[in-house]
């Protein structure tokens, strides 16, 4: 059964969408307008403006202009907690036609949008108004010989920050990253992805109803020159961007003007590794989620399935098995089991990376090849028979391709799981506690789920190590990046 879409989302995108700045919607400039795609079906949805060089620095002017106006940063606490608060109520208010609007753009699966990651979004508002109150400072005792000092530490808004998200998570991505900004007191330009950015927008008028002050939250959109004009920009303090390492190495030049801050979560290519004395019918049910969810399309996707030798063939069996059962449709469809991916470039590239394994000797137990018909489908696939030299094994895919490889023993399974430029994210399948906590010690990754994959919380910081990030979203981390820290000593 197909879902009808809403009328309020129709009307939504009957007209093209501008961009937010300084409290007032703006339309496009010189640049014109450009059209968002359906995944699903290839069909122009709606328009949205494309901010050239001087729209970006339009907002990030209003953006300066809250924040030295102490418009944001010098209200209480309470007050920026309750604003907040409000942020989550009106999402969860919208949240069918903001998961309507996700699916449209994204190709996701309308339920799990719904029931997942619209929730999310909230929950990170609503967590972060927590914080708002509790960014305390300290006292220190000066050891300077025949002087007493009166010292104390504090922590202090970094100021405009600027936050470039991907479309692979749209709106809970752009939580993530305005909740702990703005609980901290900066004010923020965001440049949601060119491919995704129509739920992002419906936020903003969220914003708007929930009573804050103009250019605190500023909405941008374009394309990689867009980011480029924003990561650029001398007034803007720090840079908070997910996306792909590559990007991210122009980006860090991009950023060296000014010396800005940047934070990164870039790419992972994260192993789960299953023993033997795993519950093996879970873990076969766990590593298909961590790799078909989203058509594979997460940071953290379990990409690398590394299977203890004797229950090797029985767990990529079951892990091919339900590859060969899912069922691929629409996110509108309740039926399907899988979206598409996000374009027909991302699936070529998909199965360029898939085409290049088997042509070195992989063989594909399930999928392999790309779906016919309308929309951007693309077969869950299981490849064994892998190596690690090969660069489907290597590169981060972002799709529905897991690589499948056997080892004899735990260290064989560090070895294997470590050989790898990045450490976002991993999982380790096992009844035995004692090696669990001993493979978490041993693997470099920023997050670790045992007997489980995927599962966010905002109060647990998420980040990567090596080539997969700096810093940490979430947690106290997460917030404590928006602030610097300012000493203070008084001689007595």
């Amino acid at each position: 059964m197909i879902m009808e879409l809403p009328d309020s989302v129709l009307r939504y995108l009957g007209t093209p969408r501008p961009m937010l700045i300084g409290g007032e919607w703006v339309g496009a400039e010189s640049n014109g307008w450009e059209a968002t795609v359906n995944p699903a079906d290839g069909k122009v949805i709606g328009e949205y403006a494309i901010a050239g060089k001087a729209s970006v620095d339009q907002a990030v002017v209003a953006a300066r202009q809250a924040f030295e106006n102490r418009d944001w940063s010098k209200i209480t606490p309470a007050q920026r907690a309750k604003l907040l608060w409000r942020v989550a109520e009106l999402i969860e208010a919208n949240a069918k036609e903001l998961a309507v609007l996700e699916t449209l753009d994204g190709g996701k699966l309308f339920a799990d949008t719904l029931n997942g990651e619209i929730p999310a979004a909230a929950e990170s508002f609503r967590y972060y108004a927590g914080w708002c109150t509790k960014m305390d400072g300290r006292t220190t005792q000066p050891s300077v010989s025949e002087k007493e000092f009166h010292t104390y530490i504090q922590r202090e808004p970094i100021g405009v920050v600027g936050h470039i998200v991907p479309w692979n998570g749209p709106l809970v991505m752009a939580a993530w990253k305005l909740a702990p900004a703005l609980a901290a007191g900066c004010t923020c330009v965001l440049k949601p992805s060119e491919q995704t950015p129509l739920s992002t927008l419906l936020m903003g008028e969220l914003f708007e109803r929930a009573g804050f002050p103009p250019g605190v939250v500023n909405i941008v959109t374009g394309d990689g020159s867009t980011g480029a004009n924003l990561v650029e920009h001398p007034e803007v303090d720090k840079i908070s961007f997910t996306g792909s390492s590559a990007t991210a190495r122009k980006l860090l030049l991009a950023a060296s003007g000014n010396l800005k801050k940047v934070s990164l979560e870039l790419g992972g290519k994260s192993p789960v590794l299953v023993f033997a004395d795993a519950d093996i019918d879970r873990a076969i049910s766990g590593a298909a989620e961590a790799i078909f969810a989203n058509a594979g399309q997460v940071c953290v996707a379990g990409s690398r399935l590394l299977v203890e030798r004797s229950v090797f063939e029985q767990v990529v069996d079951g892990v091919s098995r339900i590859a060969n059962s899912l069922k691929l449709g629409p996110g509108f469809d309740s039926e399907s089991q899988m979206g598409p991916l996000i374009s027909e470039r991302h699936r070529n590239y998909v199965h360029a990376l898939v085409t290049s394994g088997v042509r070195e000797g992989a063989e594909a137990l399930s999928g392999g090849e790309q779906c016919s018909g309308v929309g951007y489908f693309y077969k869950p696939t299981v490849l064994v028979n892998v190596n690690q030299e090969m660069s489907v094994v290597r590169e981060e895919i972002f799709g529905p391709v897991v690589t499948a490889m056997a080892f004899d023993d735990p260290e064989e399974g560090i070895a294997l799981a470590n050989d790898t430029p990045y450490g976002l994210a991993g999982s380790i399948w096992t009844r035995d506690l004692i090696k669990a906590h001993r493979m978490t010690a041993s693997i470099r990754a920023g997050l670790l789920w045992v007997n489980c994959h995927g599962i966010p919380d905002m109060s647990v910081p998420y980040g990567g190590y090596k080539q997969s990030g700096w810093g940490r979203e979430n947690g106290w981390d997460g917030m404590a990046q928006y602030t610097e820290l300012k000493s203070v000593m008084t001689l007595l």
